[in-house]
């Protein structure tokens, strides 16, 4: 299986970097990357209408993108459950 390129929007960053205890955000980043591997690992779902998918990290959501053409998966929202999705 091919490895994914993994590209996160600056948003995304903001957001990771809001998350308020670092043993999260390290949690989140390892999830991440392990997107690199299985863009679409046991847990996700894919969005209605959108094209994207989310997975869960305890109480965070990533929303994400998978490209299968180019190997990239892009993500684009970081945060809970209550905001994630607005």
């Amino acid at each position: 299986m091919a490895r994914y390129d993994l590209l996160i929007k600056r948003s995304a960053i903001r957001e990771l970097e809001a998350v308020s205890t670092q043993k999260l955000r390290r949690l989140i980043v390892k999830r991440m990357r392990t997107l690199q591997v299985d863009p679409r690992p046991p847990g996700c779902e894919k969005l209605i209408g959108r094209g994207r998918y989310r997975v869960r990290q305890g109480p965070y959501r990533i929303v994400y993108a998978v490209d299968d053409a180019k190997l990239e998966v892009t993500v684009f929202k970081i945060g809970q459950r209550k905001d994630v999705y607005r």
